[in-house]
């Protein structure tokens, strides 16, 4: 297993998601200083970002990024980090879809925001009014961060029709929180609109949106992955190894500052299968370590630590709060259509100033360009919980032809008013099925897909956002890292928010470098 020398310090990283391999990269820059051994569970590092193949005669490409789709253009150490290994992101057009009788999209907003007689805006006082409750939060952030979006909508008087067609919907797409958008925090929606690092929404007065926000699709992850593992090891000179299908399955730590207080049991698998549940485990093996590194999510980190687990830890780590989502990766158009407005349709036309010809120009490039990538629904009995797809074919570059590699820096980038040529019926959809609680379950409507069509099925586990955790667990996380031997990864606060696992790639580590990569330049510097 790990060869350490007498001079360096032995360093166990369990876990080769984005937060594990960010770490083993910070390390491999003092290779005089560290020997460092990754253990990943998994047949390869990435978490979450995993890729799978599919058939090109069929689909039009020969890979889909199955866990992670892209990300905001704000995570700038993510594409510094794709860019140092010779990989880019591709930009791409956001259109969003709601379902049939609620459509959400930059040129169809008005749709929704008009009444049946189109006289008047359905919604038009609760959007100017949300505008100056933004400014309210950012005032107030620190008191508003323990206010979940629902206590908010509630407190402003915001009507209840504005919450579940909205802001629920909006948030939950693009901000991946599914069915726990009511209880997350407050200041988190006030800083997709406000913060100019985070910023995701460009907010109007008039139409909520101001313009299509623009995403970058990543490229083909499993092979950016495997590069990054063979980057870090040639960096560390021998002195970082990355390790898959081997599971860390208990730890025990001295109280005392020593070499050698960590002990480590693992065990080799055979990966893990569509469920995460680790395949053939076999006979565990006994190694000593100076330090450790847990890069896995809260409820992993405590079972991992079992008995050895302090008050404190079990008390911050215990308060995250798991759900299991499921994916359905298909080609079932029926059940898109059934669902969602996949197609343009004119009487989506807000009625409202027709002879605006700014307006009409928009609806001429939306009925030219429709390719929504993102769509949404929430159930009719329970407007809170809602539905997701993507369509994979207008957000992944590989069905325009761009290499694994993503799009070079002298292209044009792919967007969505630029989809690909193939038939809307050989469309590849992926659609997330979230919570597997008996309250969300009822709702469910997998069992509609055409099984003759599914390509991919795939349970992940997410963590719930709820306001609880930016209170009970974020701002507690420094009394935990670098405690008797011991350092926690960001993936076990932002275990599903693969590019917020890099946005410091040294942050799992607690203080050994006297170079810190805090942002996009910094990392250019290095």
């Amino acid at each position: 297993m790990s060869s350490a020398s007498t001079d360096k310090t032995r360093v166990l990283i369990v876990g080769g998601g984005a937060a594990g391999i960010s770490a083993a990269y910070a390390f491999s820059l003092h290779p005089d200083r560290f020997d460092v051994t990754l253990y990943e569970r998994s047949s390869s590092p990435g978490g979450m970002a995993t890729s799978t193949p599919i058939d090109k005669d069929k689909y039009g490409a020969d890979y889909i990024n199955d866990g992670v789709q892209g990300a905001s253009p704000v995570f700038h150490n993510t594409y510094a980090i794709f860019e140092r290994l010779g990989f880019n992101a591709s930009d791409v057009g956001m259109q969003p879809g709601h379902r049939q009788v609620e459509y959400l999209d930059q040129h169809f907003l008005h749709f929704v925001l008009d009444d049946a007689t189109h006289n008047f805006l359905r919604f038009g006082d609760d959007i100017k009014k949300f505008g100056k409750v933004l400014k309210v939060i950012k005032a107030l952030e620190p008191l508003f961060a323990l206010i979940s979006v629902s206590a908010m909508l509630r407190m402003f008087r915001f009507s209840k029709e504005f919450g579940e067609v909205i802001v629920f919907p909006l948030v939950a797409l693009f901000f991946g929180t599914g069915n726990q958008t009511p209880f997350i925090s407050c200041a988190i929606l006030e800083r997709v609109f406000m913060d100019p690092n985070m910023r995701l929404f460009e907010y109007s007065a008039e139409s909520f949106l101001a313009s299509i926000p623009t995403m970058r699709a990543f490229p083909r992850l499993s092979t950016l992955y495997s590069a990054w593992k063979s980057l870090v090891e040639e960096q560390g000179q021998g002195s970082v190894r990355v390790i898959n299908e081997r599971e860390v399955t208990r730890v025990e730590r001295s109280s005392a500052k020593k070499r050698g207080g960590v002990q480590v049991w693992s065990r080799s698998t055979g990966g893990t299968d569509n469920e995460q549940s680790v395949v053939d485990p076999g006979e565990e093996h006994q190694e000593t370590f100076d330090e450790l590194v847990i890069c896995t999510d809260a409820d992993a980190a405590l079972t991992i630590l079992g008995k050895d687990a302090r008050w404190k830890e079990r008390r911050i780590l215990g308060n995250v709060k798991y759900l299991w989502d499921v994916t359905v990766t298909h080609n079932d158009l029926e059940y898109m259509e059934k669902y969602y407005r996949v197609q343009y349709d004119s009487c989506l036309r807000s009625m409202q100033d027709p002879d605006n010809v700014d307006k009409q120009k928009k609806f001429e490039f939306a009925e030219k360009h429709f390719s929504p990538l993102y769509f949404i629904r929430s159930y009719p009995n329970d407007k809170r919980k809602v539905e997701m797809s993507f369509d994979l074919t207008v957000y992944q570059p590989q069905f325009d032809g761009v290499s694994p590699e993503g799009i070079k820096p002298d292209s044009l980038s792919k967007g969505s008013d630029t989809a690909s040529g193939i038939p809307l019926k050989e469309h590849v959809f992926q659609t997330i099925f979230l919570d597997n609680s008996p309250e969300s379950v009822r709702f469910w409507s997998k069992d509609e897909i055409n099984p003759d069509k599914v390509i991919l099925q795939k349970w992940w586990k997410q963590q719930s956002h709820r306001w609880q955790h930016y209170a009970g667990t974020v701002p507690w996380m420094g009394l935990i890292n670098g405690k008797v031997g011991a350092s926690s990864g960001p993936s076990l606060y932002q275990d599903h928010k693969h590019m917020a696992n890099r946005i410091t790639p040294i942050s799992p580590v607690h203080g050994p470098f006297s170079v810190e990569l805090h942002s996009h330049r910094r990392v250019e510097q290095v």
